[in-house]
């Protein structure tokens, strides 16, 4: 009944762990889908936040740009009050030390006759002298003077993209309609300090609205916007033009208002001020970053492989550890038939002793031996019985002590020759001893060992009587030898018991040494046994130090090879001495 329990219990187990495997399985699936979406919503907040981010930056960028080049422009009350030339000249006053940073040069362009001059503050500003137009100005003289004559320039080379134009509108009548429309008489030309802007103000403004806890995670670049890959700043020393932006944005946009009738005022009224217009509407300059670890999606990847990895290691977590479960109670299920087997293989060993010495004591008792050999007959026999039970009795005990720790008592220098002799009668090959060919192959002068004496004979015994039941079935030869054997360079005693029986199968050798464990051929032909021997013998030895191994093929024997480590040499003759 408890067999079928633990039966039902294993087939529970199993079955748990196949559901507990399938729902893990779904349980993947979903997780990846699930991270599928979450990487993917993740990636647009985070291109989302960068991109409102990089707005904001290019807004007050800008403003901070157009603020700087407005704050040289005179006001249309100035203009009333004196002429343009005063007008420019105070503005320029009051302003150059505040926006000498942004604005690096300030000049005046006029049209005269057939020309357009240009004119620069001289040193005390107090007024304007003429000046050539710079080479790399020519695009810029070309566009004004084409407006000075109300047509378009022609193509042209490409505008300096920190130069900029600010239109001065007067009035003019225009025949028989009566009207008064607005026409640019003179420009207030700036040109910006982009080393400034580029390598001072923009990491400024970067740390300022792309830092997070005063960390910038993002690589920034700043191109010429006409001229891509030609970078005005960048914030790595290696060159990063080949890196693809997560998110890009115009600077220097400063749009001009539309020209059209409804802004012009009255005749009577002060002249107009519009503001600077840009060489390219959609901005001179283009900001680029690029986040450290790689792109958003690279990132955003990254993080969803982690996030897999770490649902993978957590799923494979469970289902270690549930197999885990599973392998202990498989083995507590084996362990628990092992010791159903040997209560039930302990129950048969007494009851087989008692049952004889019963019978044995009843025929005594009963008069039933009337001849003296018939009563030493069954002395001997209710003896022998009683031997074994004290065997069984011994070893049980011996194994509860060695649960407990308590594997061998206190050790003594014994002589091996003298040990396998004391073993070989106290076990069952001395009453057999007649009917068997024993080899024995002891070296001489073997050293001493330090060993609990009766602890190293139950090993021997157990060896000899293995050999015995096992090995003897087709042959009636068992061979002992002992000889020195150094291990790991130290001096040890080696000792062999061999038998020429069938030999131990494969696939149990590995459990031999197993507490409980018995061989299908031993369970088979119901051969005496409680499968403690050879655990015993494994803890003994190991106990003192040494090694038990086992050598075994199908049809060749068995051989049993126990190294038990030796007194040091210089101790031998101490030892000698008080062993005698």
């Amino acid at each position: 009944m408890d067999l079928e329990k633990i039966k039902k219990r294993a087939l529970l187990s199993w079955a748990s762990v196949i559901l507990l495997a399938i729902l893990c399985t779904v349980l993947a699936v979903l997780q990846y889908r699930w991270t599928a979406q979450v990487a993917a919503g993740e990636q647009l907040r985070l291109k989302s936040n960068l991109d409102s981010r990089l707005e904001l930056f290019r807004r007050s960028f800008n403003d901070r740009i157009d603020s700087a080049c407005l704050a040289f422009v005179p006001s249309s009350s100035d203009f009333a009050r004196q002429s343009a030339e005063d007008a420019y000249l105070a503005k320029y006053r009051s302003q150059h030390k505040a926006q000498q940073d942004i604005v690096e040069t300030v000049a005046l362009a006029v049209p005269k006759g057939n020309d357009l001059l240009l004119f620069v503050p001289d040193a005390e500003a107090r007024h304007f002298v003429q000046t050539s137009w710079p080479s790399n100005w020519t695009p810029t003289h070309d566009e004004l003077f084409a407006r000075a004559n109300g047509g378009r320039p022609g193509p042209t080379r490409p505008q300096i993209p920190t130069l900029r134009a600010v239109p001065h509108f007067g009035r003019e009548e225009q025949g028989r309609l009566g009207r008064t429309i607005a026409r640019e008489q003179d420009w207030l030309v700036l040109k910006l300090n982009d080393a400034y802007i580029a390598r001072t103000l923009v990491p400024e403004m970067l740390n300022a609205y792309l830092a997070v806890s005063g960390k910038l995670d993002y690589d920034a670049q700043v191109v010429i916007n006409q001229i891509p890959f030609t970078p005005l700043y960048e914030s790595q020393a290696r060159s990063m033009s080949r890196w693809i932006p997560d998110a890009s944005v115009a600077l220097l946009e400063m749009t001009p208002p539309a020209m059209s009738f409804s802004n012009v005022q009255a005749a009577n009224a002060s002249p107009l001020v519009a503001p600077p217009f840009p060489a390219r509407a959609s901005g001179s300059w283009l900001l680029r970053v690029h986040h450290h670890a790689g792109s958003l999606e690279a990132i955003v990847a990254g993080a969803r492989r982690r996030n897999i990895a770490l649902s993978v290691g957590l799923l494979l977590l469970i289902l270690a550890t549930v197999a885990s479960l599973v392998r202990s109670s498989r083995r507590e299920r084996q362990m628990a038939e092992l010791q159903m087997n040997f209560v039930e293989g302990v129950s048969h060993e007494l009851r087989t002793p008692l049952t004889v010495i019963r019978t044995a004591a009843f025929n005594l008792r009963g008069n039933l031996a009337q001849r003296p050999e018939q009563v030493a007959r069954y002395g001997a026999l209710i003896q022998t019985e009683s031997d074994k039970l004290t065997a069984l009795v011994e070893q049980v005990l011996r194994y509860g002590s060695a649960r407990s720790g308590r594997v061998i008592a206190k050790r003594s220098p014994i002589a091996i020759d003298a040990l396998i002799e004391s073993s070989l009668h106290s076990s069952r090959l001395g009453p057999q001893s007649a009917r068997l060919n024993i080899e024995k192959k002891i070296a001489p002068d073997l050293p001493l060992v330090l060993a609990d004496p009766e602890a190293l004979e139950h090993v021997l015994q157990n060896l000899f009587e293995n050999a015995l039941k096992y090995g003897t079935e087709s042959s009636n030869w068992i061979g002992i030898s002992a000889a020195s054997a150094p291990a790991n360079s130290e001096p040890a005693v080696e000792i062999r018991v061999a038998d020429h029986g069938p030999g131990i199968p494969k696939e149990e050798r590995e459990h031999i040494f197993d507490s409980f464990y018995r061989g299908r051929r031993a369970m088979q032909d119901q051969i005496h046994g409680t499968g403690l021997g050879l655990t015993l013998a494994k803890k003994i030895v190991e106990a003192h130090g040494g090694t038990i191994a086992v050598k075994s093929d199908p049809s060749q024997g068995t051989e049993f090879i126990v190294r038990i480590p030796a007194v040091p040499p210089e101790h031998q003759n101490e030892f000698a001495h008080s062993h005698r």
